[in-house]
């Protein structure tokens, strides 16, 4: 998954608690203390600052929920693999000339 793929599902994430909150995009903006604009850069996948993050989790009183918004990541097969490889035990560099 690419870091945008997660930002946007972060952003829709964070607008579907919006919405079981009953919130206006202008009243979670009033509430968490930032621009309406932060709050729809933030639902359409726009990466905002971790603090801002935060103060609209606090809006929302599900700060508790941050883990939710992190989606899962799979496992690519390359990353299995390069976990299961030995670790390396030294580096040998040529020696040019």
């Amino acid at each position: 998954m690419t870091d945008q793929a997660i930002v946007d599902e972060m952003g829709r994430r964070v607008k579907q608690l919006r919405l079981q909150k009953r919130y206006t995009q202008k009243e979670l903006a009033q509430n968490a203390g930032v621009n309406i604009n932060t709050i729809q850069n933030l639902e359409y996948g726009r990466s905002v600052t971790l603090s801002i993050l935060i103060q609209v989790l606090r809006a929302l009183k599900s700060l508790d929920q941050l883990d939710y918004l992190i989606p899962e990541v799979e496992e690519s097969p390359m990353m299995v693999m390069e976990r299961e490889l030995k670790p390396m035990q030294r580096v040998r560099k040529s020696k040019n000339k």
